[in-house]
């Protein structure tokens, strides 16, 4: 079993549970080229809640289009984060938004490797 923490050292809780069980059967070697692809794909917490931020000062959705959530960022955008109520629930929900994203990251991210066969 490889050790995903020293490839990507800063994740934890549920998300490093997640990927420690996608790369549970990889080698060193598969889990550190399943970490460069994941780092490269996978948002920080921190920067969703940044960008949920920017919405009250009028761009309201950019989160949503950077977890790519094009229709959702356009709804976002064109009422004004639901009249900033939205908005208000992203920024209460920022953790759980970047950690559905990131897993589904790092699940693409698997598979693309089970097919390359790496």
């Amino acid at each position: 079993m490889a050790n995903v923490f020293q490839y990507l050292p800063d994740l934890d809780g549920d998300e490093l549970a997640y990927v420690n069980m996608i790369v549970s059967d990889m080698t060193d070697t598969q889990a550190q080229q399943f970490a460069m692809m994941y780092r490269s794909r996978r948002k920080d917490p921190q920067m969703i809640l940044i960008l949920t931020l920017v919405g009250f000062l009028g761009f309201a959705g950019i989160q949503r289009f950077v977890l790519n959530q094009i229709g959702m960022g356009i709804l976002y955008f064109l009422t004004g984060g639901f009249c900033g109520i939205g908005t208000i629930v992203d920024l209460v929900n920022y953790r759980k938004l970047s950690s559905e994203y990131n897993q589904q990251q790092a699940y693409e991210v698997a598979n693309l490797m089970r097919t390359m066969g790496a």
